[in-house]
């Protein structure tokens, strides 16, 4: 039952002083710090929106939070995942967060799962917590933690953020409430929808989405304000607007009664739209790949198919540059036929998804080619590593 039971609940006079904005506020008072003492919040991911979410909630003086997360600190997460340091970089990051949060504020218990959340563990995971803020980046663990929160009755603070654009909302605040199957009610096919290594975001955005998501988990947790269950807020940095939609629970989404294989039914490993045709196409290592290129280069064409921005970041020398949308879209297509004339077509991108979708719309045109297999990622890796990675 929120909010939180205050009973036998104290402040220290070290927290009366570092609480004392909150303590002066009429809405929050005694009485709120007591719950946000008494209380305990799990935040699935310590990415983007996970780190001014650990960082906010311990700084308010949220008594208990649980991070899951099985991922180490890279140096490309520094740019938004503002919680860790370069000090931290190969480190696990929950005991990144868990470092930084008790620099914060040491009277907070911090829990470590370094584990993936699974159908297996959610509900034992999630059993204790109040509140669960969602900073995951996948459909399949999205759906798994809406699920787990209806089944056990938690609500669900969720976040979202690609490029300039984020959203962010309440689920399952009560049993009338909206959860995430009300705005997706199926997830799109997979591959779809670009993760932000591929389609990159702007760094202070997961930042305006997470500390939203804070507030949220706030409100709830004191009891006070309006919360968002119900309204789906949308951001668009570029613009500086927000906007607001109606989400209501539809009659027709259906009953949750169980955990299922998330990975199944978001088509993860499953035969998605032009999976089939991925599966089939030739392809060629990086390793490959470069004794070809240090041979007779006339008898061949490379096709980087990524975006301009990334190519001022890292090319493979003699790669020519044709992104993906203009050969989707169907404008490129010529194009690539007449440089193609009488050579052999080899496609890369970052890391071999992109290059395999230009490969099937080429190949519905009659233009085949061969994948290389990693894209410029591996290259780096494995042949230059004088390119950069990102």
């Amino acid at each position: 039952m929120l909010p939180p039971d205050t009973t036998g609940i104290q402040l220290s006079p070290d927290e009366v002083a570092r609480f004392s904005r909150h303590l002066i506020l009429p809405e929050v008072g005694m009485e709120g710090q007591k719950r946000l003492k008494a209380a305990s919040v799990l935040c699935v991911g310590t990415g983007g929106l996970g780190s001014p979410l650990l960082l906010y909630l311990a700084a308010a003086g949220v008594g208990r939070l649980g991070i899951v997360d099985f991922d180490v600190v890279d140096t490309s997460n520094l740019q938004r995942q503002v919680i860790h340091g370069t000090s931290w970089v190969g480190k696990p990051k929950i005991e990144s967060a868990k470092h930084r949060i008790h620099e914060i504020n040491p009277h907070c218990q911090v829990d470590l799962y370094e584990t993936a959340l699974t159908s297996e563990n959610a509900l034992e995971i999630i059993r204790p917590y109040d509140i669960v803020c969602d900073g995951t980046d996948n459909f399949p663990t999205r759906y798994l933690v809406n699920d787990a929160c209806v089944l056990l009755g938690k609500p669900n603070v969720y976040g979202s953020i690609f490029r300039f654009e984020g959203q962010a909302t309440v689920f399952n605040l009560d049993a009338e409430s909206p959860n995430y199957r009300d705005l997706f009610p199926e997830p799109p096919p997979p591959g779809l929808v670009p993760s932000c290594a591929e389609g990159g975001v702007v760094g202070v955005l997961p930042g305006i989405i997470g500390l939203i998501q804070a507030t949220e988990a706030i409100k709830i947790l004191t009891g006070i304000g309006t919360s968002l269950s119900g309204r789906l807020l949308l951001f668009d940095a570029l613009q500086m607007k927000f906007r607001e939609l109606k989400l209501r629970p539809s009659p027709e989404r259906p009953v949750i009664d169980k955990l299922i294989d998330y990975q199944e039914f978001c088509g993860v490993g499953g035969t998605a739209p032009g999976q089939e045709e991925a599966g089939t196409l030739e392809a060629i290592s990086v390793i490959e790949l470069k004794q070809l290129l240090d041979g007779d280069r006339s008898e061949l064409l490379l096709l980087d198919v990524r975006n301009p921005p990334e190519v001022a970041i890292a090319a493979i020398d003699g790669a020519v540059l044709i992104p993906l949308d203009q050969i989707e879209g169907g404008q490129a297509i010529e194009q690539v036929r007449e440089l193609t004339a009488g050579k052999r077509l080899y496609v890369h991108c970052k890391m071999g998804g992109r290059s395999a979708k230009a490969l099937i719309a080429l190949g519905r045109h009659g233009i085949n080619g061969v994948n290389v297999s990693g894209g410029i990622d591996a290259w780096s890796q494995e042949v230059d590593p004088t390119v950069s990675r990102y």
